[in-house]
């Protein structure tokens, strides 16, 4: 006698008739495509990769993985670093064919399909010169920045990409399908401005855009054994500077991009990553001072498209790097803090391993503390540990650089860090992030997603 035994994906290929996206499952040709996020360090099997490609997809996927009592994680970009877009044994919710974008330029919104990516916003923006403040990252899947809070380049001049969230649709885990603004549904708006996926799918955004078309944009690079220098300059430059001025703060290793000069490539940098948005002539006259700072190596601010700006990086960080990841948000940098930055900026591990500091001041500090989940609205920077390499013997070296060197610099922080930056690293690390947030988004928890279906995530369990 033989028994037979059902898979998630023949079970679903069975039960979802109406299913108008694509089901993948490990027996499919697609399917290590399919499974892949873009961190390499994370190798995980689900049973079934469900492409939705409407918002019934989402909630026939949602029920199958509750009947079937199967983990359920939810996917956009991919770029979570602690690879929450993805499960073993489980459901993979892959929001990619959403990928519709339509721009009113009267209004300057833009609605955007949960499964798209900023670079595809950006380039529909840019037509009608408006941008929507997002990462630094083009191949960034919408969903996961935006729900996280969303820091980048326009942060200072307008606020994270949660501040110029103006409305969404989401599919929450019963299966009912709602929309959420200042006018519907507010809890669940001000549950997703910064609480991650812990409250449903969101199948479409709508942002306020902004008039950013060509931004001063580029480097300015110090030799590394100039970082404190640069350090105490910078942390007072940047709170100062006009909120047209943006810089992230980073340790780096010049990578060998045709747009950096030969002779830079492969020296350990001190570095600020400019984006202005004001004129040439206002942004040389904001910058002076900080080529008056030590002896820069490279000062290379110039006209650039912002979409050019936003997909700089990609390359550098492409899809299967080994990644580690370890954060904090910090209110002030002492001597002391940038003593152990020096340090460790000296010993970087490898190429693509690095320190960024992003500033979360200027209009990221006009919302208030508990207007958003975003609770560090007192916060200056939120700083990022990256280690990362392409090759997967180096794995534990980035990780053990990355952990070392948060260790040393974490007593000097606010407490709490970017939840977009974080790993898994517990409940302890959630509810530290949140802060006096944290009671109000379980209690929204208890309220759209009772049964936890939306776990796998830096997750707010439900009040009881």
């Amino acid at each position: 006698m033989s028994t037979t035994t059902t898979t998630p994906i023949s079970a679903a290929r069975s039960e979802l008739a109406g299913f108008a996206g694509e089901l993948i499952g490990p027996e499919d040709a697609g399917y290590e495509k399919a499974r892949a996020v873009h961190n390499g360090m994370i190798d995980r099997h689900p049973a079934l990769v469900a492409r939705c490609a409407s918002a019934g997809d989402v909630a026939a996927t949602i029920a199958f993985a509750l009947q079937h009592d199967l983990p359920l994680a939810v996917r956009g970009g991919g770029h979570n670093g602690g690879g929450f877009g993805t499960c073993g044994g489980g459901v993979v919710l892959d929001l990619s064919p959403l990928g519709s974008i339509e721009v009113d330029t009267d209004a300057h919104t833009v609605k955007v399909g949960g499964g798209c990516t900023w670079g595809q916003v950006d380039a529909a923006t840019h037509q009608h010169g408006l941008a929507v403040p997002s990462g630094v990252i083009s191949s960034t899947g919408v969903g996961g920045l935006t729900l996280g809070g969303g820091l980048g380049h326009l942060s200072r001049r307008y606020g994270l990409t949660i501040d110029n969230l103006i409305g969404a649709d989401l599919v929450l885990a019963d299966g009912s399908q709602v929309s959420a603004s200042p006018d519907e549904n507010q809890e669940l708006f001000w549950a997703i401005r910064g609480g991650g996926g812990n409250f449903g799918v969101v199948t479409q955004f709508r942002f306020r855009a902004h008039p950013v078309s060509t931004v001063i944009a580029g480097p300015t690079f110090w030799p590394v054994e100039q970082t404190p220098d640069v350090m105490r300059f910078y942390r007072e430059f940047i709170l100062a500077a006009p909120r047209e001025v943006n810089g992230f703060f980073a340790l780096m290793t010049v990578p060998p991009a045709d747009f950096l000069p030969p002779e830079l490539h492969m020296k350990k940098v001190a570095a600020v990553m400019w984006c202005c948005t004001g004129s040439e002539e206002d942004t040389a006259k904001a910058l002076a001072p900080v080529q008056e700072v030590g002896t820069p190596l490279l000062h290379a601010p110039g006209p650039m498209p912002f979409p050019a700006l936003q997909s700089l990086f990609d390359p550098i960080y492409a899809p299967g790097l080994q990644c580690y990841w370890r954060a904090d948000f910090v209110r002030e940098l002492p001597d002391e803090a940038i003593d152990v930055h020096a340090r460790f900026g000296e010993e970087l591990p490898t190429m693509h391993s690095t320190m960024h500091m992003y500033p979360i001041d200027g209009a990221v500090h006009d919302v208030g503390p508990t207007d958003t989940p975003f609770a560090y609205r007192d916060a200056n920077w939120a700083e990022v540990i990256f280690g990362v390499d392409p090759e997967p013997a180096n794995a534990g070296l980035v990780r053990d650089w990355a952990v070392d060197y948060w260790d040393a610099s974490h007593p000097h922080s606010a407490g709490g860090a970017y939840v977009n930056f974080m790993m898994e690293e517990g409940q302890d690390r959630v509810r530290a992030t949140y802060r006096h947030n944290y009671e109000r988004l379980a209690a929204a928890k208890a309220m759209y997603d009772p049964g936890n279906v939306f776990r796998i995530n830096q997750n707010i369990e439900p009040a009881r």
